[in-house]
């Protein structure tokens, strides 16, 4: 039933413009990840009430959550982050062609060793992570001091095709990185900063809310 329900409001989302399609096709034929469609919808709701002019993302890949928030939000200044050189230049050339280069600024970089740069660019009224899985407590306690006080962390693949809830994973790389992914969890959940929800779309969306003063 789960899997009749999420190939049926995937039936329902709108069709992306050519070049996003085009996107999604090169993800998928060349294995490069990208965001699942419902957990990208997501996400651009979210980020649509939030209405944020300034969003930070940590992992850029090939430049498509970058272009779906760029044309979802024209107003928003988005600064986003990738290491992988081959994947860099193919998210140059893709926001190139989507006219959305304004927009959108591209670093260089490994976000674990790129704060100093990406703090000129702060404060962020939302920041999205997306990135290497083992680092996200790093880049959640990195990134999070240049978050705005009314701002929102969103982290993707935090139920990593359910296999975080699953007791028994042959291979060791795998079963380690699920390991990190589930304490990662249980610390953003237990964080006394920030109220956290864990919404089963997509891969599995964080979404984490400063608490303020009480």
């Amino acid at each position: 039933m789960n899997d009749k329900l999420h190939s049926y409001i995937e039936t329902l989302i709108p069709a992306r413009n050519d070049l996003l399609e085009e996107m999604e096709k090169f993800a998928g034929d060349h294995s490069v990840p990208i965001m699942e469609l419902t957990g990208m919808e997501s996400l651009l709701q979210i980020l649509r009430i939030q209405n944020p002019s300034a969003i930070l993302e940590i992992g850029t890949a090939i430049g498509y959550s970058a272009l779906r928030m760029a044309f979802a939000l024209p107003e928003a200044k988005i600064v986003t982050i990738e290491r992988d050189e081959e994947r860099l230049l193919l998210a140059e050339q893709y926001i190139d062609r989507s006219g959305k280069e304004t927009n959108i600024v591209l670093i260089k970089g490994d976000a674990l060793e790129s704060e100093s740069e990406i703090r000129t660019y702060g404060p962020f009224n939302a920041i999205f992570i997306d990135a290497a899985k083992g680092q996200y407590q790093k880049f959640f306690e990195i990134y999070s001091r240049f978050l705005a006080d009314d701002g929102i962390i969103i982290t993707d693949n935090v139920l990593f095709k359910g296999l975080v809830c699953e007791d028994e994973i042959e291979n060791k790389r795998i079963r380690n990185l699920v390991k990190k992914i589930d304490h990662f969890n249980k610390w953003l959940m237990a964080h006394p900063d920030y109220h956290t929800v864990i919404l089963p779309v997509g891969d599995g969306v964080a979404i984490s809310k400063k608490r303020g003063e009480s």
